[in-house]
């Protein structure tokens, strides 16, 4: 699981380039002067609604790598899966969002930032929540990435671990964001993207290690079937 908490560590410096501005926007949205507890107050409800949000990922997907693994195909969809990572990186265009196949998306994600905008402004605590729980649902590579990671995990309590703890890798910096947000230059968080291809290839890696059941400890490790031979040897 220490692997979920520096995947989301290193997720950040991408979150900073991406989600940056709604972070800094969150503590502040209409421009008045708040104390130093009233803009962490607020930074913590938004991040809480991400981490929910990506725990909730988790859970489902937790729970499809379950029933992969019950079936015995727990291997082979983590190295497929790895295989596709770097599919997405070598040929971009096909999950490009102008593909004809992926632009039903752009109506759905359209409606949801419409909806981030309205909560923004009301700056209640729920809002705060609900604008997190809202921008986990927004499209972003290296929590699909974390989901990739959640489903090779094989039960669903693993999933919503490994994505709540990829969430909490992730909230240093975005809580920094939220309460130093314009100490934060552009350029940095522009050249904190650069850092994505490489975190593809190396969960990519890890995702086709796994699967070929090496017998390296947490890198490769042999995949118990004990467990539904006995259930297949009852029945």
């Amino acid at each position: 699981m220490m692997v979920a908490f520096i995947l989301g560590l290193v997720s950040s410096l991408h979150c900073i380039g991406m989600c940056g501005p709604i972070a800094m926007m969150v503590p502040n949205p209409s421009g008045q002067v708040r104390s130093g507890g009233q803009v962490l107050y607020a930074t913590l409800l938004y991040n809480a609604g991400r981490i929910t949000t990506y725990a909730a990922y988790g859970l489902v997907f937790g729970l499809i790598g379950r029933s992969f693994a019950w079936f015995g195909w727990q291997q082979k969809i983590s190295i497929t899966l790895g295989v596709l990572i770097i599919v997405a990186l070598v040929l971009p265009r096909l999950f490009n969002k102008n593909n004809p196949m992926l632009r039903w998306q752009n109506v759905f994600f359209r409606g949801l930032r419409n909806r981030m905008g309205e909560l923004l402004f009301r700056g209640h605590p729920a809002s705060l929540f609900g604008i997190g729980l809202l921008n986990g649902l927004l499209p972003c590579s290296m929590v699909y990435l974390a989901i990739a990671g959640a489903i090779a995990s094989g039960t669903a309590i693993e999933g919503a671990a490994f994505m709540a703890l990829f969430g909490m890798g992730t909230l240093p910096a975005m809580a920094a964001l939220g309460i130093f947000g314009t100490m934060v230059g552009r350029h940095l968080r522009q050249g904190a993207r650069r850092l994505f291809p490489a975190m593809m290839v190396l969960m990519a890696t890890l995702l086709i290690l796994r699967g070929l059941n090496l017998g390296i400890p947490y890198v490769s490790p042999s995949l118990n079937i004990s467990q539904s031979s006995a259930v297949e040897c009852h029945e």
